[in-house]
Order: C-alpha cells, then sequence, then structure tokens
C-alpha cells in the first residue's frame, strides 16, 4: 500500500525514531509498504519517519535493487564527497550537502539477522541521508547552499 509522504514542517520529521524489537509481520508490511512509496514518488530512498511511523527502518534502491535496513546504524566513514540532494520530503528542492565517500553500515534485515554494508559515492550518500531521517535530521541541515532548478519558462 501507497502511504502518504510527510512534508518538510510536519513534527514527526524531527524526532528521533525508536529502535523496532519485532521482526513480524507488522515491519513486513511497513517494508512492504515503504518501497511501493518510494518507487511510486520516483524516490531512492525513504525512512520510516517520511511515512509518519517513528521507527528506525530504511528502505533503499539506487537503481541496485532493493535494500531493506532495520535498526541501522553508521559504523564507519571514509573520504568526502559534496554534491546535489534532494528528498521526498521536501519536494522541488535541492542542496549542495558533503558526505562521508564511503560508509559501513550495521543493521538487521527483516528478520532480525544482523548484518553489515558498505556503500561508496551515491550509496554512501543515500545511507547517510536516511538513517539523518531516523534522528530527525533533513538534508536542509546540512546543505551548504541551496540549488535552484532551471526555470524552462523563465525569460531571457
Amino acid at each position: 500500500m501507497v502511504r502518504k509522504i510527510v512534508k518538510l514542517g510536519d513534527e514527526v520529521l524531527r524526532k528521533q525514531s525508536k529502535p523496532m524489537q519485532k521482526f513480524d509481520l507488522r515491519l513486513w508490511l511497513l517494508l512492504r509498504d515503504m518501497a511501493e512509496t518510494m518507487y511510486k514518488a520516483e524516490g531512492v530512498g525513504l525512512a520510516a519517519p517520511q511515512v509518519g511511523i517513528l521507527r528506525r527502518v530504511v528502505v533503499i534502491d539506487i537503481g541496485e535493487g532493493l535494500v531493506e535496513l532495520v535498526n541501522p546504524e553508521i559504523i564507519a566513514v571514509e573520504g568526502e564527497q559534496a554534491g546535489p540532494e534532494g528528498c521526498l520530503s521536501v519536494p522541488g528542492r535541492q542542496g549542495y550537502v558533503v558526505r562521508p565517500n564511503k560508509v559501513t553500515v550495521r543493521a538487521q534485515d527483516r528478520n532480525g539477522k544482523h548484518f553489515e554494508l558498505t556503500g561508496e559515492g551515491f550509496m554512501a550518500r543515500a545511507l547517510c541521508h536516511e538513517i539523518d531521517h531516523l534522528d530527525g535530521v533533513i538534508y536542509v541541515d546540512k546543505m551548504d547552499h541551496e540549488i535552484f532548478a532551471d526555470d524552462e519558462d523563465e525569460e531571457e
């Protein structure tokens, strides 16, 4: 089921999410709904607070297949990259954000099994962005400056 995406200004986006304790049908349905919502909105990632659920759950797909992360935490970072970021909760805007170039995350899968995932480049950016949501942080808090899209209707 596609869920409504919470927009910037809603206080739920600024709250700390709680860890998942139960790995049951409710979690599986949340993961399914989050993936459907992300794909419908043509996003590359979605965190549970973005659909109004204050739990530490993230889905990401940068074009290499769906990744589900339950209770993720960043355990190592390396390097630095800077580039544009957007967010499904902040439609129509982009900002220039500095992130690590490589991150390693420890998380659990939908069954509660622990695993580690290392992402570089765009995947590292997506991991950092979505995990920030779980702590009430939005990319606009970290952006160096806002990027304005070209207005095709603008007269020269």
